[in-house]
């Protein structure tokens, strides 16, 4: 039995959630979400609370409810709150700038290193070596933070390098000398 499954979302006001078929549609003052359900799970809207269940129950049945409800709580957080994450560039020179649809990133190259915002999501610089991602979407926003910070990962020795905000990077020691 899957314990995430069974669990009941609330919906908040200005939300409404919208089901056709095997659709569900997801509405909040922030934008439009969509998801299609697995025809293996049943989504039922009561009152103010949303519950999945199993039409036939099946260890595949029970994977993929606990799946559906999480997807589907981040769906009504996303619409209603939004989602973001944090980038911060630590070194010399190192440093964000958000020009239009795009995030020019200068992390120790030669030439700086130019990404282009997907649909849906924006940037805000909150310093030149801080930005913030937001969307609301959770899957994009995290593949979007995560393609920027692979640009120049963190290296354990100085520290140098793109990281989220709050992330503790594990340091070595360096060579010891003779």
């Amino acid at each position: 039995m899957s314990r995430i499954g069974e669990r009941k979302l609330t919906i908040p006001e200005g939300v409404t959630v919208n089901i056709e078929n095997s659709t569900v549609t997801i509405k909040g003052n922030k934008g439009e979400l969509k998801i299609d359900v697995n025809p293996l799970i049943s989504v039922v809207v009561e009152d103010n609370t949303l519950k999945t269940t199993q039409k036939k129950p099946s260890k595949m049945a029970n994977m993929m409810q606990g799946t559906t409800n999480s997807l589907i709580k981040s769906m009504i957080y996303g619409v209603s709150t939004g989602f973001e994450k944090g980038l911060e560039a630590v070194g010399v020179g190192y440093r964000f700038n958000v020009q239009g649809n795009k995030i020019v990133v200068n992390a120790g190259y030669s030439h700086p290193v130019e990404v282009i915002i997907p649909e849906g999501l924006s940037a805000e610089l909150v310093s030149n070596t801080e930005i913030t991602i937001k969307g609301i979407d959770k899957q994009k926003v995290a593949e979007f933070a995560a393609n920027v910070r692979k640009i120049r990962e963190p290296e354990p020795y100085k520290g140098k390098g793109i990281r989220y905000k709050g992330e503790v990077v594990r340091r070595k020691e360096g060579k010891k000398a003779a």
